[in-house]
């Protein structure tokens, strides 16, 4: 399946600073974390992942800083910020009434069923 640009888009702060709320992290542990949460069905990239993490550093949403990796390999880490905490916040809350509102249009509107496809291809 493949997700809308739009949609991908108007997610990505939210998961992004949900990610971060869990702790410190990077950013191919980042991009590896929305595949895991999606089920592999939400395919970021570097070229998305970066220019994104850069806007919420200027918002100061989140904070970089250098760190090792355990091979020991600078790599840039991000953390959530108190700023980024009250973001997440505002926006966990938008998405619950743009959700409750699709949940009732869906369940009034006489729509067919969902197919959910599997990473693997086919449906399941």
């Amino acid at each position: 399946m493949r997700i809308d640009k739009d949609l991908v888009a108007a997610s990505a702060t939210p998961l992004v600073l949900g990610i971060l709320a869990e702790g410190e992290s990077y950013g191919y542990a980042i991009v590896k974390r929305v595949n895991d949460l999606s089920d592999g069905r939400m395919q970021w990239t570097d070229g998305m992942l970066y220019p994104l993490l850069h806007r919420l550093e200027r918002n100061d949403y989140v904070r970089a800083s250098w760190g090792t990796s355990e091979t020991g390999r600078r790599r840039k880490q991000y953390a959530i910020t108190s700023t980024g905490l009250d973001a997440l916040a505002e926006r966990r809350a938008q998405w619950s009434v743009v959700s409750d509102a699709l949940d009732r249009v869906w369940q009034s509107a006489a729509l067919p069923p969902i197919h959910r496809i599997n990473p693997a291809g086919g449906f399941a």
